[in-house]
């Protein structure tokens, strides 16, 4: 924080922009030394909502159906998300240097 105003700012709306794209980091960077899959789910219950979850498994089925050919339309039918949704996966998947597609790499390696 700059000033006095900002700090009043970041406790009167919650944790600034920044605090918070530090705690993502941090998260990550955790994340990234388990070898545990286990915990990594259990400290994913622990995080997320059963909503929140819910979203987060959708979003990577609706990428492995993109990935797979399955047409958006199929998609929002067959998992009950809307387009928008499903068009910034497609997006997401078929940018240079994907982290989606580097995933799937992963998944069938």
């Amino acid at each position: 924080m700059n000033n006095e105003a900002d700090t009043k700012k970041t406790e009167k709306n919650g944790a600034s922009e920044e605090m918070l794209n530090e705690s993502f980091a941090e998260i990550c960077r955790l994340l990234s030394g388990v070898d545990d899959e286990q915990f990594i789910y259990d400290f994913f219950v622990c995080l997320f909502t059963p909503a929140e979850r819910r979203d987060f498994a959708n979003r990577w089925l609706l990428v492995k159906e993109i990935d797979k050919g399955t047409t958006q339309r199929e998609i929002a039918r067959k998992f009950g998300m809307s387009l928008c949704k499903i068009t910034r996966g497609s997006r997401e998947l078929n940018k240079k240097d994907s982290a989606f597609r580097k995933m799937l790499e992963r998944l069938s390696s």
